[in-house]
This record gives structure tokens, C-alpha cells and sequence, in this order.
């Protein structure tokens, strides 16, 4: 009974000391064994590994590829145009004993800190070169300053054990101080591109109407010209016919002559017309030949 009191907490003891050395290394992680600090051994594979319960310790580092968000940062390309841009990267842990070396207790968001300003410094020094305007940030051509950002991020973060894998510009604008100026500047410029359209269709619909009116006045003129040449021809021809007539029976003409004036006299319903009966406008009313004899 003795024996089995002294045995039983032995067995707990090493027990607990046995699971306390035993852990599990996931496939999407690695791991590194402490001892005071010091790197004593890298898992790597995923599954079962040991550790010295009490002096040892495990640190786990994601080994899938990560995001990190940088900040907006303010470039200035050679055009002298300032930018806000907001950029992105994929990175991974690469060389874990280096990332512990490099970055020390602070672990990932130490090491994110610095890869931060590793890409902020990176992203002003390529969008800032000389050659690259406002323009060339703004076009197709992102592509291969994106590539450059890349590289170049890629060689500085190599020390801290990172790769980093792409970085990406998400988004460009203007800084906020600069909207308001260049908004006006832009409603300056349509205002003034609608004033000048205004202008030239202005100045277009004045010469239609100025051919308009010397299309109507050049009309009307030979319309009027043409009208006088018919009317003087008509006049001819009833002149001419009167005349004609006039010769072949010159009592009829005058008769006809006579009964025109008569009723020319004596239009409407109240016509009065007083006149003395030897008149020789009563030539043919008052004679039984057709004409009154001459005394």
C-alpha cells in the first residue's frame, strides 16, 4: 500500500513531463524549439516532434502566404503631381531561423513593421524615379512598376527572412487637399470647352440664317421679277387682243366698252349716280341704233 502511494505520484509526474514534451507541428506552420532564447532545433514536417518539458519552448510561425496592408503613402513622380497611393503585398516566412534572428520576441507584427517600411520606401523610391509621371502610374504600364516594387522589396526583405511574393497598387488619387483644386480646375475646363461649342454653334446658326434670308430675298426677287415679266407679257396679249377686236367690230367693242362702265358705276346695293340726260354716257342706253346721233 506503502509502495503503491509512492508510485502513483512518480507515474503522474512523468506523465505530465511526457505530454508536457510532446507537440504537434500543422502543415501550414513551422516551429521552432527554445531553450533560454537560443535556437535549438527547426520542425519544419508536419506531425509529432519533442522538446525538454520546463527549459524548452515552441514558437509556431505561419508558413502560408500572408497580406499585409500598407498605409497610404504620398509619392511624387517626376511631373511634380502628387499621389496618394494604397498598395498591398503577399509575403511569406521563408527562412524562420532568420525571422527569429531578425526580428527577436516582437515575432510576426514586428516583422510585418518592418516589411512595411521596407515597401513604403520601395513604392516612393520606383513611383519617384525620374521618367515615371502621373500618367505612367495612372496607364497599363502600373504593371511593370509593380514588378520593379516587387523585385526590389524582395532583395531588401530577404535578410528578415520574408519572400515577399507581389505587391500591388489598389488604389491612386489625389490628396485630399488637392480635390477640391483640381475638381474646379476640371469644371473649369468643361465649362469653358461648353462655352466655346456654344460659341460655334452660335456662330454656325447665324450664317444658316444669314443664307436663309438671301436665299428668300433671291427667291422672292425672281419670283417678283418673273411675276412682272408674266404680267407684262399678259398685258401685251390682252392689249393685243382688245386690239384685234377693237378692229373687227369696233361698234361692239365700244357697246362692251360702255356696259363695263355701266356696271363699274353702279357696284353695290345703294348706288346713286346723277348725271344729265345728254350725257354721252347714256349713248347707248338712250339711242335705238346704239349710238346717239350726232347733232
Amino acid at each position: 500500500m506503502r509502495r503503491s502511494t509512492i508510485l502513483l505520484p512518480i507515474i503522474v509526474v512523468v506523465a505530465i513531463a511526457l505530454l508536457s514534451s510532446i507537440f504537434i507541428v500543422e502543415e501550414r506552420e513551422k516551429a521552432l524549439v527554445l531553450q533560454f532564447g537560443q535556437i535549438k532545433s527547426v520542425k519544419e514536417d508536419p506531425g509529432l516532434a519533442f522538446k525538454i518539458p520546463l527549459i524548452q519552448e515552441v514558437v509556431r510561425y505561419d508558413d502560408r502566404i500572408l497580406s499585409l496592408d500598407t498605409p497610404p503613402t504620398e509619392v511624387t513622380p517626376s511631373d511634380d503631381r502628387r499621389l496618394v497611393v494604397d498598395a498591398f503585398a503577399r509575403y511569406r516566412i521563408a527562412d524562420v531561423v532568420q525571422f527569429r534572428q531578425a526580428v527577436g520576441v516582437g515575432g510576426v507584427r514586428s516583422g510585418e513593421d518592418r516589411l512595411e517600411g521596407i515597401l513604403n520606401a520601395q513604392i516612393r523610391a520606383v513611383l519617384g524615379s525620374e521618367g515615371v509621371t502621373s500618367n505612367t502610374i495612372l496607364s497599363a504600364d502600373r504593371a511593370a512598376l509593380m514588378s520593379r516594387i516587387t523585385e526590389q522589396s524582395r532583395s531588401r526583405a530577404r535578410p528578415l527572412g520574408l519572400e515577399v511574393v507581389d505587391v500591388r497598387l489598389k488604389q491612386t488619387n489625389l490628396p485630399s487637399q488637392n480635390l477640391d483644386a483640381t475638381f474646379a480646375r476640371m469644371r473649369a475646363e468643361r465649362e469653358r470647352e461648353a462655352a466655346d461649342e456654344i460659341a460655334r454653334g452660335e456662330e454656325a446658326a447665324q450664317r444658316v440664317r444669314a443664307q436663309a434670308d438671301r436665299t428668300v430675298v433671291e427667291l422672292t426677287s425672281d419670283a417678283q421679277r418673273e411675276a412682272e415679266i408674266v404680267r407684262g407679257e399678259a398685258d401685251a396679249e390682252r392689249n393685243r387682243i382688245f386690239a384685234e377686236a377693237f378692229g373687227q367690230d369696233e361698234e361692239f367693242f365700244e357697246f362692251y366698252r360702255s356696259l363695263s362702265a355701266y356696271s363699274r358705276s353702279l357696284k353695290g346695293s345703294n348706288s346713286t349716280l346723277v348725271i344729265t340726260p345728254d350725257s354721252e354716257f347714256f349713248n347707248y342706253l338712250d339711242s335705238s341704233t346704239g349710238r346717239r346721233a350726232v347733232q
